[in-house]
C-alpha cells in the first residue's frame, strides 16, 4: 500500500481521535456544573434578559477584532505590506474556524487565505499567529494576577482560588517563556539558523532536510518584527487593548441580567475562560468556557441560575457573529475547508 494512503488513514484517525477526546473534556466541564443549578431558573433568567445590550457589546468585539487585524498587519510588515482593511475578513475567516472546527484549525486557515491572497509562505504567517497567541497569554494571565487579590477576598482560601493561582503560575511559565523564545530567536537568526540546523542534521531524516530548512527560514522571517523594543512594545500594548474590548463586551452583556460586578472581575473572568479554552474541547470550546465562567461568577457572590444564564448568552454572543461573518467571508473567497485540507495535505507529500 503506497505511503501516502498510509499517512492519510494515519492522519484521520489522529482527527478522529482528537475530536472525540475534545467532546469528552466538554462533557466532563459541563457535567461539573450543571447539576449546580435549577434549569427552569435558567430559563427563566434567560426569557427575561434585555438582549438589546447585546448591539453595543458585539459592536466593541468587533472593535477588538480590527484591532487584531492591525496587529497582524504590524507582525507582518517586515515580509509583507498589507493594509489593515485587507487582514480584517482573513481574521474573521480564523475565527470563524476555531468556532467550528477542531484543534483550533482556524489559524492554519487563515495562514492558508493569506498565502493564496499574498503568496506569503504558511509557515512565515504561523510565526506571526505563535506570536500573537503568546502576547495573548501573557495579557490574559496578566488580568488574572491584577484581579485575583480581590478574588482573594471574597472566597478565602477556597479550593477555586488556589487552582486559579496553580493556573496562572503555569500559564505564566509557558506564555512568558514562548515569548522570551521568539524574542530571541529574532534578535539573534543567525545563532537561531544554526541551532534549528543542528537540530534537523539529528532528527530529520535526510530526505526532508531541504523542505524543513525552508520552512525554518521562512519561519524565522515571520518573527522579524520583534527585532526592537519598539515593536515588542507596540504588539504588547495592541495586545491589552484587544482584551479590554472583549472584557467591555463582557460588561455591555452584563447589563441585560440583573447582577452587578465590577469591570475587574470581568477582566478575571475573560482571562480564565481563555485560558481554559486552550484545553482541547469541541468545537466553540464548549464546556471549558461556560463552566469556568459560571465558577467565576459565583465566587463574586452571582446567583447560579443567573451566572449561568449570562455565560450561556455571552458564549452565543461571541461565537456567532463572527462565525458567520468568517463563513460569508470564506465563501466569498470560495474557499472549502476539505479543499484546503487537501492542498495542505498535498503541499506535505511534495
Amino acid at each position: 500500500m503506497p505511503a501516502s494512503i498510509n499517512s492519510g488513514k494515519g492522519e484521520a484517525r489522529l482527527k478522529r481521535w482528537q475530536f472525540w477526546l475534545g467532546i469528552l473534556i466538554s462533557a466532563f466541564f459541563l457535567w461539573q456544573v450543571i447539576p449546580e443549578f435549577e434549569l427552569d431558573r435558567v430559563w427563566e433568567t434567560l426569557q427575561e434578559a434585555r438582549y438589546w445590550w447585546l448591539l453595543p457589546g458585539v459592536g466593541a468585539y468587533f472593535v477588538g477584532v480590527w484591532a487584531r487585524a492591525w496587529r497582524w498587519h504590524y507582525l507582518l510588515r517586515p515580509i509583507k505590506k498589507i493594509q489593515t482593511r485587507e487582514m480584517f475578513p482573513i481574521v474573521a475567516i480564523g475565527y470563524m474556524g476555531n468556532n467550528i472546527y477542531p484543534a483550533r484549525a482556524g489559524e492554519v486557515l487563515r495562514a492558508y487565505v493569506l498565502r493564496q491572497r499574498y503568496q506569503i509562505p504558511i509557515s512565515a504567517s504561523l510565526a506571526t499567529i505563535f506570536i500573537e497567541r503568546a502576547f495573548d497569554g501573557v495579557v490574559m494571565l496578566g488580568f488574572v494576577f491584577f484581579t485575583l487579590p480581590r478574588l482573594v477576598t471574597l472566597t478565602g482560601g477556597s479550593g477555586f482560588v488556589g487552582s486559579i493561582q496553580n493556573l496562572a503560575v503555569i500559564g505564566a511559565a509557558v506564555f512568558l517563556g514562548a515569548v522570551l523564545v521568539f524574542v530571541l530567536m529574532a534578535v539573534f537568526p543567525g545563532r537561531s539558523a544554526d541551532l534549528l540546523n543542528w537540530i534537523g542534521e539529528r532528527l530529520v531524516p535526510q530526505k526532508f532536510r531541504s523542505s524543513y530548512q525552508v520552512i525554518c527560514d521562512r519561519f524565522l522571517d515571520g518573527l522579524s518584527s520583534l527585532r526592537s523594543p519598539k515593536d515588542i512594545l507596540m504588539v504588547l500594548l495592541t495586545s491589552i487593548v484587544i482584551w479590554l474590548f472583549e472584557t467591555w463586551k463582557y460588561w455591555f452583556v452584563m447589563h441585560a441580567f440583573p447582577f452587578t460586578v465590577s469591570f475587574f472581575a470581568l477582566m478575571l473572568m475573560n482571562g480564565i475562560v481563555n485560558l481554559a479554552t486552550t484545553i482541547p474541547s469541541a468545537p466553540g470550546y464548549v464546556g471549558t468556557f461556560d463552566a469556568t465562567g459560571i465558577a467565576v461568577l459565583e465566587a463574586f457572590g452571582v446567583q447560579s441560575s443567573i451566572a449561568a444564564g449570562y455565560t450561556i448568552v455571552l458564549h452565543a454572543a461571541l461565537w456567532l457573529p463572527i462565525t458567520l461573518l468568517g463563513a460569508f467571508y470564506m465563501a466569498r473567497e470560495s474557499i472549502s475547508w476539505q479543499n484546503v485540507q487537501q492542498e495542505l495535505r498535498e503541499d506535505d507529500e511534495t
